[in-house]
């Protein structure tokens, strides 16, 4: 069996942090068993090397390794990616179709971002998970395969289990081993490893002198948050690289690459209170719409008893205390947003509604009809709004909206192919 370190430097990993040979160190250990792997961790540390490592020691080395990015497949169209299709099954299915799991048939999958999987795809993996049997889409008959299954997610399981996006059954299924990549922030010894390797790289790539940092500016990589990861350090040791004249990088110039310098501390703020923000504005918002929708109700039958009455009086003594509660209201939102004359009486509110001249047996429900129109509230356009504002907070980040707004990324995606934006 090869060694962590001969592993290392055949994959390419970087570094000596104990949790980092912790996690190699699993990955060599269950590669010669056929137990499905979970591989876990944030975006950016690294996460696909695992499967590589797993596929490379095991006995279904010489088989397919076949990668699926699960997040980047659109939800109408994975089935058919991972299981195959039949002839027909769909508009545009002129031919029939192998999915990933019978090409890789004696071989490894490595399903990506697994928590993206829709809930219908994540019965059928759990079938194959089971018992090696997966169903063409449009065809009723049984196929099996062999094939070894290691995915990996960036996504807290648990949160997505609670909030029912996620199937337990297959959690557990998926993750009889898991593997844990631990952030950059928390390899404080390997990010000048890293930087360097990089640094090193880009300048063999752009033919140019490789840049170094100075003490301090050390100092100040090894203290930042680095949300992104090995990818943001990447990112930012070839933006120096190209960028730089001045080959020796300082703190002071080092610290215009950092975005966000300030907020990238510790965080104390719950990922919950994160993922509740949103919804708590959406639930005010249809809480305004409810209550506007009641206000209309109202005033459509005030109005609806005065024009068969004919009869201010006896209407305003019949309804005086709804009279008053929607008064008040009225009252309590003009003095919020402005300041405005007011009618002093609800009887002065009342003669403003009825109409002066006869009412015309055909034109008698004519102004019921309006308000019905009024009340009429579109949730369409409050969604398109939403998702307007979403992406313009976020500089048209389609992952952050997606995160803030409760919803996959690839539903978000089919709602901007569905409005236009």
């Amino acid at each position: 069996m090869e060694s962590i370190q001969a592993i290392k430097q055949r994959f390419g990993i970087i570094g000596n942090d104990p949790k980092l040979n912790r996690s190699v160190e699993k990955a060599i250990q269950v590669a010669p068993t056929d137990i499905s792997v979970l591989v876990t961790g944030e975006s950016g540390v690294g996460k696909e090397s695992i499967p590589k490592i797993i596929h490379s020691l095991s006995h279904r080395k010489h088989g397919k390794y076949i990668a699926v990015n699960c997040g980047a497949i659109p939800e109408g169209t994975i089935d058919s990616e991972l299981f195959g299709h039949e002839k027909g099954a769909f508009t545009g299915a002129t031919q029939t179709r192998n999915g990933y799991f019978e090409v890789a048939n004696g071989g490894t999958i490595f399903l990506d971002e697994v928590g993206e999987l829709p809930l219908t795809t994540q019965v059928r993996l759990l079938r194959v998970l089971e018992n090696g049997e997966f169903i063409k889409v449009g065809s009723s008959k049984v196929q099996k395969t062999n094939v070894r299954i290691v995915a990996a997610t960036n996504v807290n399981m648990f949160e997505a289990i609670k909030k029912e996006k996620f199937r337990e059954d297959l959690y557990y299924r998926l993750s009889t081993v898991e593997i844990l990549l631990p952030p950059l922030r928390d390899r404080k010894d390997d990010i000048h490893l890293l930087f360097r390797k990089f640094a090193s790289d880009f300048a063999t790539k752009y033919k140019m002198p490789t840049i170094r940092l100075s003490d301090d500016a050390v100092l100040l990589l090894e203290k930042y948050h680095w949300s992104g990861n090995i990818r943001q350090l990447r990112n930012i040791a070839e933006q120096i690289s190209v960028l730089e004249q001045n080959r020796t990088i300082n703190a002071v110039t080092l610290h215009g690459y950092l975005p966000n310098i300030g907020n990238n501390l510790p965080a104390v703020i719950s990922s919950e209170k994160k993922d509740n923000d949103f919804s708590n504005e959406r639930e005010i918002l249809y809480k305004v719409l409810f209550d506007m929708k009641g206000d209309l109700n109202d005033l459509k039958k005030l109005t609806m008893e005065l024009m068969q009455s004919g009869n201010t009086q006896q209407v305003q003594k019949d309804n005086e205390g709804l009279i008053q509660k929607i008064y008040r209201k009225e009252e309590k939102e003009e003095e919020t947003h402005f300041k405005a004359p007011v009618p002093t009486t609800s009887t002065e509110v009342l003669h403003i509604n009825v109409p002066s001249a006869p009412i015309k047996e055909d034109d008698k429900y004519h102004f019921a009809e309006e308000i019905e129109e009024e009340e009429t509230l579109s949730l369409h356009d409050k969604e398109l709004e939403l998702i307007k504002k979403s992406l313009e907070r976020h500089r048209g980040k389609r992952k952050a909206a997606a995160e803030e707004l409760g919803i996959s990324e690839r539903t978000l995606y089919r709602k901007i192919k569905q409005y236009d934006l």
